[in-house]
């Protein structure tokens, strides 16, 4: 007995589909992963603004009171003139954002 065609080919189209979802998976996985990043960098950034500012103010405690509000922990305070630095972390990712008094 002959083989169609149709069967011949049949068990291929599985695996290739198979490879297709096993890809896409992965792909949807990477991208939460990286949009997860990239938004506690941005959550440590919002609160390293905040804590600078709020550091050209009330110094030290000011900014770290902020810096808990926004959910992170300040890192380091710098003082230097009208100039204050600040390091914020927030989870794993830590963002820098510095602020002055003057106008």
């Amino acid at each position: 007995m002959r083989k169609r065609k149709s069967e011949k080919g049949s068990g291929q189209a599985t695996v290739l589909l198979l490879a297709v979802v096993a890809l896409v998976v992965v792909m949807i996985a990477a991208t939460a992963h990286f949009a997860g990043r990239v938004v506690r960098l941005e959550q440590a950034q919002i609160a390293a603004d905040a804590s600078a500012l709020a550091g050209t103010d009330g110094g030290r405690p000011a900014a770290a009171k902020l810096a808990r509000a926004n959910g992170g922990v300040l890192v380091s305070f710098t003082l230097v003139g009208e100039a204050v630095e600040v390091v914020v972390r927030v989870g794993g990712a830590t963002a820098t954002a510095r602020a002055t008094r003057a106008p």
